[in-house]
């Protein structure tokens, strides 16, 4: 009945996109997790996951999907955010889940790794198992929230990361098992067959910050009228062509057990055609859906870009540009707003170039506006590149950079102090509550079970005075310890962290 009352629709032109037909029935909305696993603890790090996943992050959020963003988690920081992807979905929704890392198969069960599986050898598969996320669970929880369309995508077809030289490895091969026993409503990819590894890089020479599958992966869905089969397609045909010119054997495959045809970017292109068929008796006058705009699809990366990083503090932005080729000066301007400004020299020689050093950073004012900077440079031949856009969002490099220091800052999230009895200050988590979703506490247990309540944050103004806010809480002058979860705003959950109060000042 449903493919019949799609065919209708889109013989009378109203179709949008299943999207659009499915919000009509089922009030749907879309719903991503993107999980990306760079570092590691116990087998090699990776590279470019954590940059693929914010790529997938970036694409799927051009598609009109609520998209949470997951970095470098361990066991537990993956259950939680999986939790707090359950929590998220509802019945008729559409769930996307993304994984880059490592991923392992054992008996033809794929587990994906997170950074803390230990360091496993030969007949400890039993460990591997229970440090790791299970894929197939993946697949039970969307069907447990009754998620009408379920995708899953893994670019986790990497070599076995337990191999050690004069070890034996854990029993199982490069490359993930095929899934085909999939439920009704479920699609998965996978950026490599079974028993196939997935390249990173074309060569030393490729400076794209992402795998080769995910770069095409992501472009692909933006394609307008391309329904999940065709983007599935299109993908494994470019990838298998790249590594082809390397002498490697990748082909993704996908597994498709979906109802319906599911268009995430635009029109079917053979609307018209359906048109022309032989149509079904006449249905009921249908009011026409409202158009739905078609992202555009990003031009292929340039291999020498640039990419930069973006830091807040009390005067505005600092913007550092990072550069693969040696650089005899750096311009930029914001895009369509006047002439190129040059970035001036530092106080320091580039041994590559000999020669004076452009300086790579720029500042912006507090309140600048989100937009493109465009940036070039001079090369070592002396020759113009560029330029080049970097896309500046405000509201997103603050929560990026707040968080980063949270994480590089966590022994600071508390501190005790000896004053008229005993006091807990939180005043570093209010300094950067911006990237702070939600703060746990938990006091003299391991498990935060109160809400920390802060000022919100005004992202405008990030840096304003938190003084009137109560910076700290008296505590029973029995208390031994503290426990901390942040659940961050892009989803992911921090792990728990302890505070001992012995680690206080008498000051």
């Amino acid at each position: 009945m449903i493919r019949r009352m799609f065919r209708i629709l889109a013989a009378l032109g109203l179709v949008a996109g299943l999207s659009g037909f499915a919000s009509v029935a089922h009030a749907e909305k879309r719903v991503a997790l993107v999980v990306g696993n760079n570092d590691y603890k116990n087998v090699p790090k990776l590279l470019k996951a954590v940059n693929d996943a914010r790529t997938m992050g970036d694409t799927l959020k051009q598609l009109g999907f609520q998209v949470m963003v997951a970095e470098n988690q361990n066991r537990q920081q993956f259950t939680e955010t999986l939790l707090a992807f359950d929590r998220a979905i509802e019945p008729g929704d559409t769930a996307f889940f993304f994984y880059a890392g490592h991923g392992f198969e054992i008996a033809g069960q794929n587990y994906l790794l997170p950074t803390d599986v230990p360091a496993a050898t030969e007949g400890q598969e039993e460990l591997v198992r229970d440090a790791s996320i299970l894929a197939d669970r993946v697949v039970e929880r969307l069907q447990n929230k009754k998620a009408r369309t379920s995708i899953l995508v893994f670019d986790a077809c990497r070599n076995n990361p337990f191999e050690r030289s004069g070890t034996r490895a854990v029993a199982g091969g490069g490359g993930l098992a095929p899934m085909t026993q999939l439920p009704e409503g479920v699609f998965s990819v996978f950026s490599a067959g079974p028993r196939q590894t997935a390249l990173d890089r074309l060569s030393n020479d490729d400076a794209n910050p992402n795998s080769v599958f995910t770069r095409t992966f992501a472009r692909e869905l933006l394609q307008p009228g391309e329904n999940l089969v065709q983007v599935a397609q299109h993908t494994r045909r470019l990838v298998s062509e790249m590594a082809d010119t390397v002498k490697h054997k990748q082909v993704p495959v996908y597994f498709d057990q979906m109802v319906d045809d599911v268009f995430l970017s635009g029109a079917a292109k053979d609307a018209a055609a359906a048109a022309a068929r032989p149509a079904d008796p006449p249905p009921q006058k249908v009011a026409a859906l409202p158009p739905v705009s078609v992202p555009r699809v990003p031009k292929e990366e340039t291999t020498n870009a640039p990419i930069a990083s973006f830091s807040r503090h009390n005067g505005g932005w600092s913007v550092t540009f990072s550069f693969a080729d040696p650089t005899l000066g750096v311009s930029w301007r914001m895009a369509g707003s006047g002439d190129f400004r040059e970035t001036g020299f530092m106080d320091a020689l580039d041994p590559r170039t000999r020669k004076r050093m452009p300086n790579p950073s720029i500042e912006l004012p507090p309140d600048a506006q989100a937009g493109t900077i465009e940036v070039r440079y001079v090369d070592a031949s002396g020759d113009m590149q560029g330029p080049f856009p970097i896309k500046f969002d405000p509201e997103a490099a603050l929560i990026r950079d707040y968080r980063k220091i949270l994480d590089m800052t966590s022994t600071s999230w508390l501190s005790f102090r000896e004053f008229n009895g005993l006091l807990v200050y939180y005043s570093h988590l209010i300094s950067y509550r911006c990237a702070i979703r939600e703060a746990r506490i938990g006091i003299d247990t391991a498990v935060p079970n109160q809400v920390l309540k802060m000022p919100p944050c005004d992202m405008r103004d990030p840096l304003a005075d938190s003084s009137r806010s109560l910076l700290y809480q008296k505590l029973p002058p029995s208390t031994q310890f503290m426990s901390v979860e942040l659940t961050y705003r892009d989803g992911s959950v921090s792990e728990i962290k302890t505070f001992r109060t012995s680690n206080r000042s008498n000051n």
